[in-house]
């Protein structure tokens, strides 16, 4: 009975629409990730590398241990972390450059509802009770 319980809660939690747009925005995340991974090794790695002489920087290690015939080189693969980070570096520009736009879109809607809000007149004051009585009293004095 109690799993019931914990089903149905589980059912709703999964069903809001929160949870959906988190996994709508980790699948296009997973997609952008390999947009960038292309970007940084089929074109900037490539073009970086003409600029250093051919210097491919998936292949760029530092070797600690040379391989022997029954253990692997122990190397540390500098051109693997340089990708990660021209990966981090393209992301974060482009994350950067979303969100600058978005926030530039926000406050031109937002100045422009001022705007119309400014330009709209303003509604007359409601009279209060004691107005409307003063002159009712006046109209009936003038009879």
């Amino acid at each position: 009975m109690k799993d019931k319980g914990i089903v149905a809660e589980f059912r709703k939690f999964i069903t809001k629409g929160n949870v959906l747009d988190m996994a709508v925005g980790v699948m296009i995340g997973a997609a952008f990730n390999a947009i960038v991974n292309s970007l940084v090794n089929d074109i900037i790695s490539p073009l970086i590398g003409l600029a250093t002489g051919g210097i491919d920087f998936a292949d760029l290690a530092i070797t600690l241990v040379a391989a022997t015939a029954d253990k692997p080189a122990v190397t540390l693969n500098i051109g693997l972390f340089i990708n990660a980070v021209i990966n981090f570096l393209v992301i974060a520009l482009t994350l950067f450059i979303i969100i600058r736009s978005f926030n530039k879109f926000n406050e031109l809607r937002t100045k422009k509802e001022k705007e119309a809000a400014a330009a709209a007149p303003a509604p007359a004051p409601a009279k209060s009770a004691d107005i409307i009585l003063l002159e009712e009293i006046r109209d009936l004095l003038k009879k």
